[in-house]
């Protein structure tokens, strides 16, 4: 077996860690859902359940992967009891990792798109209708959508053919330090912008009664909230414990999660500073849905004094955080074949590249030459199936693995875990949670888990 590759400093982890985290779920569906959700009060449910939910789950994924030192594809042979069947799962946690890469690098060629959109001043004199034409029409066209797939799986190869230290850990940790300054620049802006108050309202002051305009209520907005704080992180499919395998026992995990978790929500809650404001700025819908970033920001951007300067840096960060995700993940694939049958960085690299090429192609065409199948209904996508399983299926079924792996005395058990998670300095994971973590949050990950379906399928 190679020698374990290790991260050069803790920054580099807590960095990477986070840009795997941080991702659309933030920039794009974070957002768009609290202007759905009534802004401020959904933002504070899902807090809570970011610290209820998110943060053991990934405390646990860290601990497996740092214990055993490998990858999803081995880690679960190292550590499980003799004669136990939890590595059967490793297989359905790497498919998640390719599903994934099979959409996410299609919506990251958009942003990478977008943003030499704006620097050429396609959208300018643009009235809103053309706005959204734009986008329709660069979807429509597959050797164009293909392009800008190529390029984003070739540049987040070519970063890890580079190697976990020179190409991963330096490259991110720049894109993640850039990806922070431009949004600090642009929600300076946003929230300066003359009528930009209200957006600032709307988003930072708790409404209940505009949370309980949701259609289903209440209910509907807690579940939101939930699947929102859970998605985020990106857990269950081992795109975190992969980290946790090239990271030392210096310091504890609980800790280094907290701080991972708290870069992943500054960003979400920076990207609503950026764009309520600005809409509100200039009288646009800021609960518009999925077409907030793609139809609505541009057409802020259009009557913003200098907006094409704005809007290219927009779409930088945009592209960062998605890049940094697919790095994170593309890393996590490339760990896979090293893992598993001993190849070199170089050949895993290349046979990943042109595979998860071909494998994006269904999602690229799903939108012009195959748009007529539909796979979960009228109006759906091979992207939505795509996702479906990913966020609906993948990520819930593997983080209940990732729990009951690390809590129950079937699998590595609960003294083993916290004996991992509590190695080095820094804080504690609460022994006082054990009732929790063992009887109630798996309840709240199959809650997620069923819920899912029902929204999908019986609302």
């Amino acid at each position: 077996m190679q020698e374990r590759e290790k991260f050069s400093s803790r920054l580099g982890f807590i960095l990477i860690s986070a840009g795997c985290a941080i991702g659309l779920g933030n920039v794009w569906r974070f957002p768009f859902i609290t202007g759905q959700y009534g802004g401020a009060a959904f933002v504070l449910i899902y807090l809570v359940f970011l610290v209820i939910l998110g943060i053991p789950i990934m405390v646990m994924e860290f601990s497996v992967g740092r214990a055993s030192q490998r990858s999803i594809a081995r880690s679960f042979h190292v550590l499980e009891p003799k004669g136990s069947k939890w590595h059967w799962y490793s297989y359905a946690g790497m498919a998640g990792n390719y599903l994934l890469m099979m959409f996410y690098t299609t919506v990251c060629g958009w942003m990478i798109a977008y943003f030499f959109k704006m620097c050429m001043g396609e959208f300018q004199g643009l009235n809103p209708e053309q706005v959204g034409g734009v986008f329709n029409d660069m979807l429509a066209r597959p050797g164009y959508m293909t392009g800008w797939m190529l390029l984003t799986v070739f540049l987040g190869f070519f970063i890890c053919s580079l190697g976990l230290q020179k190409g991963v850990e330096r490259i991110t940790k720049v894109m993640m330090v850039c990806l922070f300054v431009t949004m600090l620049i642009l929600c300076v802006r946003s929230v300066t912008l003359p009528g930009g108050g209200e957006g600032l309202k709307f988003y930072l002051l708790p409404d209940l009664n505009r949370m309980m305009e949701a259609e289903n209520g209440l209910g509907e907005v807690i579940f939101a909230a939930m699947g929102q704080s859970f998605f985020t992180l990106s857990l269950g499919i081992g795109a975190m414990a992969i980290f946790g395998s090239y990271i030392g026992k210096e310091h504890r995990l609980t800790g280094e999660v907290m701080r991972i978790t708290a870069l992943d929500t500054t960003v979400a809650i920076m990207a609503g500073l950026i764009i309520f404001p600005a809409c509100s700025a200039f009288g646009l819908d800021q609960t518009q849905g999925p077409g907030l970033v793609f139809v609505t920001l541009p057409n802020v951007f259009n009557q913003m004094a200098g907006g094409q300067i704005w809007g290219a840096l927009f779409f930088v960060f945009m592209t960062f955080a998605s890049l940094s995700t697919i790095i994170a993940v593309f890393e996590n694939i490339i760990s896979f074949a090293k893992d598993l049958w001993g190849w070199s960085r170089t050949k895993a690299v290349l046979v990943n590249g042109v595979l998860i090429a071909l494998l994006s192609m269904p999602c690229v065409l799903g939108f012009n030459l195959w748009s007529d199948f539909a796979p979960l209904g009228a109006g759906t996508t091979i992207q939505d199936l795509e996702d479906f399983l990913v966020s609906n299926n993948l990520l819930p079924i593997g983080s209940l693995v990732y729990l009951l792996f690390c809590v129950s005395r079937y699998g590595w058990g609960w003294d083993n875990f916290i004996k991992e998670t509590d190695s080095g300095k820094g804080v504690k994971f609460p022994k006082w949670v054990r009732g929790y973590v063992t009887y109630v949050l798996p309840l709240v990950v199959l809650a997620v888990l069923v819920l899912g379906y029902w929204d999908k399928f019986f609302k």
